[in-house]
C-alpha cells in the first residue's frame, strides 16, 4: 500500500465538511440553504457521513463554505492535532511571556501602605480642624 493511498484513507472528507461548517458556526440547515433548493438538513447530514465526496459536490460545498476544495480534501485531523500539540509544548513559547518585573513587589506594597497612611493622617487632621471650628462657633 502506497503512502498516498494510506493518507487518503485517513482523511474523511464528510467529517472535514462538518468541521469547517462548525468552525463557521453554521447549522446543517444553514449550509443546506447556502447549497440551494435541492438541499436539506438530512442531505447535509448524509454528506457529512460520507468518507469521500464527488468532485462536483465537493466544489459546491467548498464554495458554500467559502473554503478551498483542497482544504476539505486534505485536512488531516491527526496531523493538525500534532502540529497544535507540538506548538504548545515548545519551550521557546515560554519566553513569549517574559515576567521579569523591574521592581520588588513587596516594596510596591509598602509604598502603597505608606501612601494610604498619609492619606488617613490628612483625613484625620481635616476632621480635627472641623471639630475645632465647631467648638469655636459654640
Amino acid at each position: 500500500m502506497s503512502a498516498a493511498t494510506e493518507t487518503s484513507k485517513n482523511i474523511h472528507q464528510g467529517r472535514n465538511v462538518k468541521r469547517f461548517r462548525e468552525m463557521l458556526g453554521l447549522k446543517q440547515e444553514a449550509l443546506a440553504i447556502r447549497l440551494g433548493e435541492e438541499w436539506n438538513q438530512k442531505r447535509v447530514s448524509l454528506l457529512e457521513a460520507k468518507e469521500t465526496l464527488e468532485a462536483d459536490i465537493l466544489r459546491q460545498v467548498a464554495q458554500a463554505l467559502n473554503v478551498p476544495e483542497e482544504a476539505i480534501k486534505n485536512l488531516d485531523e491527526e496531523k493538525a492535532v500534532n502540529i497544535i500539540s507540538n506548538t504548545f509544548n515548545d519551550t521557546s513559547m515560554l519566553n513569549a511571556v517574559n515576567y521579569n518585573p523591574n521592581f520588588n513587589p513587596i516594596d510596591k506594597l509598602i509604598q502603597i501602605y505608606e501612601e494610604n497612611k498619609k492619606l488617613y493622617e490628612q483625613l484625620l487632621a481635616s476632621e480635627r480642624e472641623k471639630i475645632e471650628l465647631l467648638k469655636n462657633k459654640s
